[in-house]
């Protein structure tokens, strides 16, 4: 299925570049950009199918989830770190936090995350009838739609529980070539994510692999908004819904190796509810996250020392980390991503189960520590890892501990302490100057790209304090 999306997405291409653009009979005279509406040309059932395939792969940019925003989430937190013995040159300014205002990582997260949210906008507004395949375009760009706003708002804008009325992204969700429009509220943003989620669940009925969205793929993402906002009740209730009623199961230890091992798109419904996926013929190449990982790539990002104490000897976990040498130096290896090249390279994980029942856990807390350790130890019993025991503020602790460990290097470590108003600590791995970044430093929130402020004269003067 994912070579058939892949051949298909190099079709589509084809065909929505001339629905999009138009031409007339004679192809040597093209008619005007702007003669075709993209409304006209997503007017029938395979023109939105074409559109959805533009739609996953803008997905796949690599300053978006192609490589930046996962690593992202761990080298500015404290489980990634950029090997002083050797290295390519790439993110040193995160590692150092010395990143500035005209960063092109930074310009090609934002850029591309918003061209990712005009494709999901053609679809969500496209006239094509509805049916049961029409829906489920539509929610699966609703989805994506959300996906790209949520991880926006969280590196662009402050925490929602600090201020929900603080200036969050701008929302586009129709095109319109003079726009040029200022930041939203963060409320604003949070409440188009869940009604972007909302209507997704209700939309989509078909489950084909994990590298589409599927309805609780749709449901396990907005459990995680819920979380992130604070609203502990309904983030638990999202979750439970996933574990109860998606069919999907949690990896096990005896499999766990080989689960990170596989490469092709899920159809069993074990663990991955949805990942961005790449292929022998669509992916970004040596660019790829895989590939800042691997020893077979540049394999420039190394595990923390700290982090890699953290696991027990028993623990699954463990053996996705290897000792070496790189640079004549001693290193821990990151090997959750061993596919760099062929048929077979490891995609980006997005929503996760296990991730699911450790909100669970988390959004038990504080008044139901029964269930707390209830859905964290569910995990810990699939990694042969030593069970959480702890009560109070000493379990809330080892949960996120849990978190760090079953998330480490998909990007979520940094989110995390973001959410929860923390420091970053970070261990002798890094440079002296960038080891405490507390949570007040301007740097926890990325600068709004110095081009969309030469741009865009109505976020000018929006910019994030510091910048």
């Amino acid at each position: 299925m994912k070579q058939l999306l892949k051949y298909t997405f190099l079709f589509s291409v084809s065909i929505a570049t001339f629905g999009l653009y138009g031409c007339k009979k004679d192809y040597l005279e093209q008619a005007s950009p702007t003669s075709i509406s993209p409304a006209t040309a997503l007017a029938a059932e395979t023109d939105v199918a074409a559109a959805l395939l533009g739609a996953y792969a803008g997905l796949r940019n690599v300053d978006l989830e192609g490589r930046t925003v996962p690593l992202f989430g761990d080298l500015m937190a404290d489980n990634a770190y950029v090997s002083p013995a050797k290295n390519s040159g790439r993110y040193t300014n995160y590692n150092s936090y010395g990143f500035t205002v005209a960063d092109g990582n930074v310009a090609g997260f934002w850029n591309s995350a918003y061209n990712t949210i005009l494709r999901c906008n053609q679809i969500i507004n496209a006239t094509a009838p509805a049916s049961v395949n029409v829906n489920q375009y539509k929610g699966e760009a609703y989805a994506i739609r959300a996906l790209c706003y949520f991880t926006l708002v969280r590196y662009f804008a402050k925490p929602y529980t600090e201020d929900p009325a603080g200036l969050g992204l701008p929302i586009v969700t129709k095109f319109d070539i003079s726009l040029f429009p200022a930041r939203n509220k963060i409320s604003e943003v949070y409440t188009l994510i869940n009604a972007d989620l909302t209507q997704a669940f209700t939309l989509m009925t078909l489950f084909t692999n994990s590298t589409q969205f599927s309805k609780y793929a749709a449901r396990g993402l907005q459990a995680k908004v819920y979380l992130t906002m604070g609203d502990n009740t309904n983030a638990k209730t999202a979750a439970l819904d996933v574990i109860n009623n998606s069919g999907f199961t949690v990896v096990t230890a005896v499999n766990h190796a080989a689960y990170w091992l596989g490469a092709l798109p899920r159809t069993d419904k074990v663990e991955t509810l949805f990942e961005v996926s790449s292929d022998i013929l669509n992916n970004n190449g040596f660019d790829g996250l895989a590939n800042i990982y691997s020893q077979s790539g540049y394999g420039d990002m190394l595990v923390t020392d700290d982090l890699y104490a953290s696991f027990d000897s028993s623990d699954a976990r463990k053996s996705l980390y290897k000792r070496g040498t790189r640079g004549g130096a001693a290193a821990i290896f990151v090997n959750k991503y061993p596919n760099t090249n062929g048929t077979d390279i490891s995609d980006t994980k997005i929503v996760r189960l296990s991730d699911i029942y450790l909100i669970a856990s988390e959004a038990s807390l504080p008044g139901n520590e029964v269930d707390a350790l209830l859905y964290a130890n569910y995990i810990t019993s699939r990694r042969n890892a030593s069970p959480i025991a702890s009560t109070g503020a000493a379990l809330f602790e080892n949960i996120i501990t849990e978190r760090r460990k079953e998330l480490a290097f998909e990007g979520d470590r940094y989110l995390d302490l973001n959410r929860l108003k923390r420091s970053v600590v970070r261990s002798s791995n890094y440079p002296a100057a960038a080891r405490t970044i507390s949570y007040t430093d301007y740097r926890r929130i990325l600068p709004i790209p110095q081009s969309e402020l030469d741009a865009n004269s109505n976020i000018r003067g929006q910019q994030n304090p510091g910048w």
